[in-house]
C-alpha cells in the first residue's frame, strides 16, 4: 500500500455508505467541510423504523378513521345496557276551555303532571341484545388490532422501498461510472490502434442505457420518498440503513404447522368469525324469545289541578287531585302471525352461515400463514445464494478485467461481468428488505404482529 502523503486527508463518501476515500489537493479542508456537512445533514435528517411507526400511529387516516370507529363502540354497548335499567318520563299538560249548552255557559282551567316510571324485571330479548353488544364490542377491538397490524406492515413496506430505491439508485451510478471508465479505456486502445472501434461502439451503448436506467431509478426514488413522507406525516424523511455486517434474523419457529396451529387461535379475523357465531346464537335467542313473557315494575306519581265558573244551571267544581301507583306489569304473547316461528327458522339458516364463514375464515388464514412462511423461508435462501453470487461476481469481474489487459478477453467480456456484478449486489440488498417485510407479513398471518416486531426490526437499522 502507498504511503499517505501529507497533502492527503481523508473524506466521508457523500453517498451516505459511510466508507472513506482520500482526498487530495490544497482546497481539501474545504471538502472535508462540505462532506462532514452533507453526511451530518443525513444523520440529523435519518429516522428509523421504530420513530415513523410511531409517527404514523398518530398520522394515518386510515388508522385513526378505524381506532374512532373502535372507541364509538364502547357508547353502542351503552345503549344496549339501558334496555334493563329503569327508566322516567314526565308528562304534563295545561288546558283552558269554554263550554256552551241549552242551559248555560261555563269555562274550566285543568293543569296536571304525572311522573312515571318502569323497571325491565324480565325480558329475554333484551338481556339477549346486551350480550350480543358486547360481543361487538370485542369486534371492534379485533378490527381495531387488524388495522394496527395493517399499518405495521404498510410503514415498514414504504419504508424498505425507499432503502430499495436509494440502493437502485446508488447500484445505476457505480453501474455508470464503471460503464464510463471502460468507455474511455476502448477509446483510449482504439487510438493507440490495439482496438477496434466495436469495443467503443459496445461501451457507449451500454453507457447510454446506464444513463436511462439512472433517470428511471431517481424517478422512482422519489416517488417512493414521497409515499414514505405521507404516511408518516413528514418531509423529507431519511430512512436508516441496514447496520454491516448484515445477519438477517432467522424464523421461529421453524415449522409451518406450529405457525397455522398459532394462527387458528390468534387470527384476529378467525377470533372475528367465532363472534360472528356467536352473535348468530344469540340472534336464535332473541327470536325465540318473542313466545316469552315480559314483566316489568311500574309506577307513577301524578298531580292535576280543575277549576271552572258557571252559567245559569251549570255547575263547576274546583280542587287538586294527587295520586300514586306501584305495581307489576305482565305482557304474555298468544299470537303474532307465525312471525316468531319464521323469524327463528331465519336465525337458524344464519347460524349455519356464520359456522361456515368461521370455517371458511379459518381454512384462509391456515393458507395465508403457510405461504408467508414459506415465502420468508425461500427469501432467506435467495439472500444467501446472492451473497455468494455477489462474492462469485466479483472474482469474475476481477479475472475478465485481468484479461482484458492482457488481450484474452474483449471489452463486451468485461461490460457483461460488470452488470452481472451490479445487479446482483441491487437483487441482495432488494432481497433483504423483502426479507425483513416478509417476516413481519408472516407474524400478521398468524395474527402475533406487535409493534415490539417493529422495535426488533429496528433494531438491525444503522444508528
Amino acid at each position: 500500500m502507498a504511503a499517505r502523503t501529507d497533502s492527503d486527508s481523508v473524506g466521508l463518501d457523500q453517498g451516505g455508505t459511510g466508507r472513506l476515500f482520500l482526498l487530495r489537493g490544497p482546497r481539501r479542508a474545504l471538502q472535508l467541510m462540505a462532506g462532514f456537512a452533507v453526511a451530518w445533514g443525513s444523520i440529523a435528517h435519518a429516522q428509523s423504523l421504530d420513530d415513523l411507526y410511531k409517527a404514523a400511529h398518530d398520522y394515518d387516516a386510515t388508522y385513526l378513521s378505524a381506532r374512532s370507529l373502535a372507541e364509538s363502540a364502547q357508547y353502542r354497548a351503552a345503549q344496549a345496557d339501558a334496555l334493563m335499567r329503569p327508566s322516567l318520563s314526565l308528562d304534563s299538560s295545561a288546558n283552558i276551555g269554554r263550554v256552551d249548552t241549552a242551559q248555560g255557559t261555563g269555562s274550566f282551567n285543568n293543569r296536571a303532571a304525572q311522573v312515571a316510571g318502569r323497571q325491565p324485571l324480565f325480558n329475554r330479548a333484551s338481556s339477549v341484545t346486551i350480550d350480543q353488544a358486547q360481543r361487538e364490542l370485542e369486534a371492534s377491538t379485533l378490527r381495531l388490532e387488524t388495522a394496527e397490524q395493517d399499518l405495521i406492515v404498510r410503514v415498514a413496506q414504504a419504508y424498505f422501498d425507499v432503502l430499495a430505491a436509494q440502493d437502485a439508485l446508488a447500484t445505476t451510478r457505480t453501474s455508470k461510472t464503471a460503464i464510463n471508465e471502460q468507455l474511455a479505456s476502448a477509446q483510449r486502445n482504439f487510438e493507440v490502434g490495439t482496438a477496434t472501434i466495436t469495443d467503443t461502439r459496445e461501451a457507449q451503448a451500454r453507457y447510454d442505457l446506464a444513463t436511462a436506467q439512472e433517470i428511471a431509478a431517481d424517478n422512482d426514488l422519489r416517488n417512493k420518498r414521497i409515499a414514505l413522507d405521507q404516511l408518516v406525516g413528514r418531509s423529507n424523511v431519511e430512512p436508516l440503513g441496514l447496520t454491516p455486517p448484515v445477519s438477517l434474523p432467522p424464523v421461529t419457529p421453524a415449522d409451518a404447522d406450529t405457525w397455522a396451529r398459532q394462527a387458528d387461535a390468534q387470527h384476529p379475523s378467525v377470533r372475528l368469525a367465532q363472534l360472528s357465531l356467536e352473535v348468530a346464537k344469540l340472534e336464535t335467542e332473541k327470536a325465540q324469545a318473542g313466545h316469552l313473557p315480559t314483566v316489568d315494575m311500574v309506577g307513577s306519581l301524578s298531580d292535576s289541578y280543575n277549576s271552572g265558573g258557571s252559567s245559569g244551571s251549570q255547575l263547576s267544581r274546583s280542587g287538586t287531585t294527587k295520586s300514586a301507583t306501584i305495581g307489576l306489569q305482565l305482557n304474555l304473547p298468544l299470537f303474532a302471525g307465525y312471525s316468531v316461528q319464521n323469524r327463528i327458522k331465519e336465525t337458524l339458516v344464519l347460524e349455519d352461515k356464520s359456522r361456515n364463514d368461521l370455517e371458511a375464515a379459518r381454512r384462509a388464514v391456515s393458507l395465508g400463514t403457510r405461504q408467508a412462511y414459506f415465502g420468508v423461508q425461500s427469501l432467506q435462501a435467495q439472500v444467501l445464494a446472492l451473497e455468494a453470487a455477489e462474492s462469485s461476481s466479483a472474482l469474475a469481474l476481477e479475472a475478465t478485467q485481468l484479461g482484458y489487459r492482457v488481450g484474452v478477453r474483449v471489452n463486451i467480456d468485461v461490460l457483461n461481468a460488470q452488470t452481472q456484478l451490479f445487479t446482483t449486489r441491487r437483487d441482495l440488498s432488494k432481497a433483504r428488505y423483502d426479507t425483513l417485510v416478509s417476516g413481519l407479513r408472516l407474524r400478521q398471518a398468524a395474527g402475533q404482529l406487535k409493534p415490539e416486531d417493529v422495535s426488533a426490526v429496528s433494531r438491525l437499522l444503522g444508528r
